[in-house]
């Protein structure tokens, strides 16, 4: 059984109640789930991570007062190692795009399922990244280069073994994963990904994966 101090505390944040309630009624079935509060604006959220202190939130995106792109960024300089999944039920450029670049971790829709969304909450706990399929080609669109041109140089600091890890990381892998494929433990994988993304000024795993189809090192 998992003990209070070792279950993930996730804050729910829509400007629904019945979203919210519904979020919840599932999420307190888990067993290593905990529900930190809940917040129907941006302004309650960032007050809310203050005061709670969530490992993972749930972000609708439009909301009264302040909006969730917004409310990312607060929450992101108040808690950087706070993860945060977009869940929403648009998927517009303008919306997808500034969430991610705001410090989302992970974008998904509302018609996720719930199963879904509990192992989008425990991967983003453990550092990865889960995006609705539709928002994956979105952002592959808007990065991959045509055929006729060539890709970006890759950074001479990344390491042929960071360039294996960085070409996993893309296609969706874990951390367990990649520890298998490449014969090493998960702690030298948590220690590559820590360190290719200080090398590459990157802030978390999607915007590696970003950085992995820009430079060639995925099709």
């Amino acid at each position: 059984m998992t003990s209070q101090a070792e279950k993930i505390r996730v804050l729910i944040v829509d400007d629904h109640q019945v979203v919210r309630q519904g979020l919840r009624t599932f999420l307190e079935l888990q067993e290593d789930v905990l529900v930190v509060g809940e917040a129907g604006d941006g302004f309650a959220a960032v007050e809310m991570v203050r005061q709670q202190q969530p490992d993972v939130v749930l972000m609708d995106l439009v909301m009264p007062r302040l909006d969730g792109i917004s409310a990312i960024r607060q929450v992101k300089s108040l808690a950087s190692d706070v993860k945060v999944i977009a869940l929403t039920s648009f998927t517009e450029d303008d919306k997808v795009f500034p969430a991610i670049q705001a410090g989302a971790s992970s974008y998904l829709l509302k018609d996720v399922s719930p199963d879904d969304l509990v192992e989008a909450i425990r991967a983003a706990h453990k550092g990865e990244t889960r995006l609705h399929p539709e928002i994956m080609r979105k952002l592959m669109a808007q990065v991959v280069h045509p055929s006729s041109s060539s890709p970006e140089p890759l950074s001479e600091e990344v390491t042929p073994r960071e360039r294996e890890v960085i070409r996993l990381v893309a296609q969706g892998r874990s951390n367990h994963e990649i520890a298998q494929e490449l014969v090493i433990s998960e702690k030298t994988v948590k220690t590559h990904v820590s360190n290719i993304l200080g090398k590459l000024q990157l802030t978390d795993r999607t915007q590696l994966a970003i950085y992995a189809i820009k430079h060639g090192l995925v099709d």
